[in-house]
Formats: C-alpha cells, structure tokens, sequence
C-alpha cells in the first residue's frame, strides 16, 4: 500500500497538472524556464533611444511623452486603427529569450491590447498577449494568419492601466505570464529565432514601456 504522504504528493500534482491544462495559473505544471548564463540583455525606456534600426512592419509607432510612465517621461506608442495587426520588431535576432514589457491599453472598441512578438523572422512570428476587452491571455503564432496555441481565462487587464506581460521561449518550451502571474506553459516546434518586438490589433490605441530583451542570439 502506497505510504499516506506518497499518496498526497501524487494526487496533488495530478491537480496541479489538470489546473494548468483548464487555463488556470500554470505554476505548478513545470518549473520556470532560464535562458543560458551566456545570454546577453538589452533594454528599452525610450527615454536615451527611440526606434531607430527598428522595423515598423504595420502599424504608426513613435515615442512620445506620457504622464505617468513607468520610467522617466516617453513611450513608445501605437495609434494605427485600421491595419488587422500592427508589428514593430527590434534589430536583433535571438533564439531563446526572456522577453518583458509594460503595455497600457489607452481605448479601442473592437480590441484593445498589447503582447510581445517574438522569433519573428520572414513575416512569420509568436506572439503572447493580453485584452483589455477580453478575459483571456493567448499565445498565438502567425504564418500568413493567426491561429491559437494556448490560451488561459484572466481578469481582463484595465484601460488606462499598466500591466507587464513576461514571455520565456527555450527550444520548443514556451512560458508566459500577466502582471506577475504564469498562465501559459506549452510546447511549439514551428520557429527557431528571430526578431523581438511589440505589437497590437484592430483599432488598438496602446502604449509601451520598459521593454527588457534578454536571449542567446539567432540566426
């Protein structure tokens, strides 16, 4: 017969493994992720730099000063209403990464929200975001159209608000998070590296901040 304390851990896990699979916080389906010790760090405030060497694929982006930021006085915002999706991606390529920003969604009717690109490369992509007009946070990836890889039920993140959105991509292992907490936990094989950026959809009006860019660099 299996020991009381035996019995207890087993099942405990097992509840922890069903929560994650329901979209509830996924902290106990795995470990957190770390890139290589070897990784290197860059960081965005938008106050000594703005977006040159960026790529704008859609969308209006410019930095601009914003009352209330949450380092210094600019952002990085995005006010383009009409375009399906609209992307901006930094210069440089990585493999694995541990990407965060700070988004606040400013108003949007049939959407508004801000996630994190990432391994885009040839107009292909991931992206992890959060609605302010849904209880959702997905994971999606992007080949000449979206399509979902996980989702998890969330309080909708508030308009006017700032909230921070973490991904962690190593190999096929991917891990997200919103405002501190770990929803999203799964496994893709599609994109190897590429570009890491900011992006929204529809008539989103949104504003960026303190994006931090840790990874191994990619081909």
């Amino acid at each position: 017969m299996m020991p009381r304390r035996r019995w207890l851990e087993s099942v405990l896990a097992a509840v922890g493994v069903l929560a994650a699979g329901r979209g509830r916080p996924a902290q106990a389906a795995a470990m957190e992720l770390k890139v290589s010790d070897t990784a290197t760090t860059e960081a965005f405030d938008f106050e000594t730099r703005g977006i040159e060497g960026w790529t704008s694929v859609t969308g209006r982006w410019a930095v601009e000063e914003m009352a209330g930021a949450p380092s210094g006085k600019r952002v990085l915002v995005q006010r383009a209403t009409n375009n399906e999706f609209n992307v901006i991606v930094a210069p440089t390529s990585y493999a694995d990464v541990d990407v965060t920003m700070k988004f606040k969604p400013i108003s949007g009717r049939e959407d508004a929200s801000g996630g994190i690109v990432f391994r885009f490369n040839d107009g292909k992509y991931y992206v992890v975001r959060a609605n302010a007009l849904e209880n959702n946070f997905r994971l999606y990836y992007y080949d000449r159209g979206r399509r979902e890889i996980a989702s998890a039920k969330v309080k909708p993140p508030a308009l006017g608000q700032w909230h921070t959105v973490r991904v962690v991509a190593v190999g096929d292992h991917i891990q997200a998070w919103l405002d501190g907490v770990r929803y999203l936990d799964r496994r893709d094989t599609r994109f190897k590296a590429g570009r890491v950026g900011l992006w929204t959809k529809a008539d989103s009006v949104t504003a960026f901040d303190d994006l931090s860019i840790r990874g191994t660099k990619g081909a």
